[in-house]
């Protein structure tokens, strides 16, 4: 990979959806009858899945419910092929949301109500259970949002991340040893259920993605000090689009903490400055210095570009380059590490994630990792340099997706407007920046890559030499 330059960039105006893509009732019922399956062959009996406003993504992937104020569990019982979904007083309102609700058995269960709601009617979770099929001696599957491995608990088959009342009352029912951690079938990074996503889904994400860069691309082309932070996030016009995360924004001192939420700070110029916008299925992020160029830099980091942007620059684009069908995970990592490996950069999370409903699915990324990376996998180029020097950050996250040669053109014939935007990040990536994608990488992003480090001239921003 060769070296960088900040240079002019034009970057494109790549458009804005017309029209919402919309997950089908027929798409839930197929993710649906592939759990039972997927739970049948590994020998449970019932599965169990539990969500909550934080929690939500295994729930809404299986029912396109996702619970808003209350905690909510989906039991199935795999013998029959029935569901049942137990709900507090508000979500019992909200269910008719679901696509396959004749598929499901509603259940008012008062205690996942809120605080002082009515309860009086509350019967023992452990009646719900049997009354949804789930008897002493059977295998129960739980699915929340986290499994384990051997290296954090001698039995991480048994280790429950769901509310303790919740899994008392399983293994009261059907024995202490026969619950056990599914969270597998459904998020394992490249065999799990919500790894692959059909093509309605990826379109989905992708309206999701131009909304989420588009709001980003916004705030850095148009910042100016003496805003506010949260004058800032104004700039968004944010939708309303459900959010996969609190939204970010800062400046100054809380900058460098790099989560916090915007606040009535003034951004100055000489700041540095990150900002996060994420929602089902997307995110993006950048960060940089609130200044025109490297003369307002603060004292002692004029050489921000060469020391820290411009090699972070060339290691995401090599990481670009090796991305692929069937390219195993460790091949990315070493594609970051081999190039920004060095305590400097402080990179170290995984280089790169699934996406889904929940801004962090998984990771096939990994140091070593031989799992190969397959079509449909939607996928985060999430690098953060954690320098922990006055240098502070710098940030390019964008999502772009796998799809083989069928993929696209199923992509391409039910969603043109979409692929033609896809169409055109791709050009801008390789005549603009000098990045080159494999035919089967799709750009989802209206950043599409661009870089500026110094966020008062946002035209200018990293690019590829020759």
């Amino acid at each position: 990979m060769g070296s960088s330059t900040l240079a002019e960039i034009d970057l494109p105006d790549f458009g804005m959806p017309k029209t919402e893509p919309r997950v089908s009732g027929s798409t839930y019922q197929t993710r649906l009858e592939k759990l039972y399956e997927a739970a049948a062959d590994a020998g449970y009996t019932s599965i169990v899945v539990y969500g909550d406003r934080e929690h939500l993504a295994n729930l809404a992937y299986l029912t396109g419910y996702d619970p808003r104020f209350e905690e909510s569990m989906l039991i199935m019982d795999v013998a029959t092929r029935k569901a049942s979904l137990v709900m507090g007083h508000e979500g019992l309102g909200y269910y008719p949301v679901s696509l396959v609700k004749e598929s499901l058995r509603p259940v008012l269960y008062p205690s996942f109500s809120l605080m002082a709601q009515d309860r009086s009617t509350t019967r023992p979770l452990s009646m719900i259970l049997m009354e949804a099929g789930v008897e002493d001696g059977d295998t129960v599957g739980v699915a929340g949002w986290k499994y384990y491995t051997e290296k954090e608990t001698a039995n991480p088959e048994y280790r429950l991340e769901v509310p303790s009342y919740i899994a008392d009352a399983l293994r009261e029912t059907v024995g202490k040893h026969n619950v056990m951690n599914a969270n597998r079938l459904l998020m394992h990074p490249t065999d799990g259920l919500r790894a692959v996503n059909e093509v309605d889904q990826l379109a989905w994400f992708e309206y999701a993605a131009c909304h989420t860069s588009q709001a980003v691309r916004d705030v850095v082309f148009n910042l100016e000090p003496g805003m506010t932070e949260y004058e800032a996030v104004t700039l968004m016009k944010v939708t309303g689009i459900p959010l996969s995360c609190h939204l970010m924004l800062s400046s100054g001192p809380r900058a460098f903490m790099g989560l916090p939420s915007p606040s009535s700070r003034e951004i100055t110029r000489g700041d540095p400055f990150t900002t996060a916008y994420g929602v089902w299925g997307a995110l993006n992020c950048r960060a940089g210095w609130v200044v025109e160029d490297e003369a307002q830099l603060p004292q002692g980091i004029s050489d921000y570009v060469p020391r820290l942007v411009a090699p972070y620059f060339e290691a995401v684009a090599e990481w670009y380059r090796v991305l692929g069908l069937g390219v195993e995970g460790g091949a990315l990592y070493r594609a970051i590490h081999d190039r920004i490996g060095d305590p400097f950069y402080g990179v170290q999370l995984n280089p790169g994630h699934l996406i889904h409903l929940d801004e962090w699915l998984n990771s096939p990324v990994y140091r070593g990792s031989r799992l190969r990376l397959r079509s449909g996998m939607a996928l985060q180029v999430d690098v953060i340099p954690a320098t922990g020097t006055p240098y502070f950050t710098t940030n390019m996250e964008d999502g772009v997706v796998l799809a083989d040669n069928r993929l696209r053109a199923d992509f391409a014939a039910a969603y043109p407007e979409a692929w033609d935007r896809i169409q055109a990040r791709r050009d801008f990536m390789a005549e603009s920046l000098g990045i080159r994608l494999k035919p089967e990488v799709l750009p989802f992003s209206n950043l599409a890559a661009h870089l500026p480090p110094f966020l008062l001239s946002p035209d200018m921003g990293m690019k590829l030499k020759g």
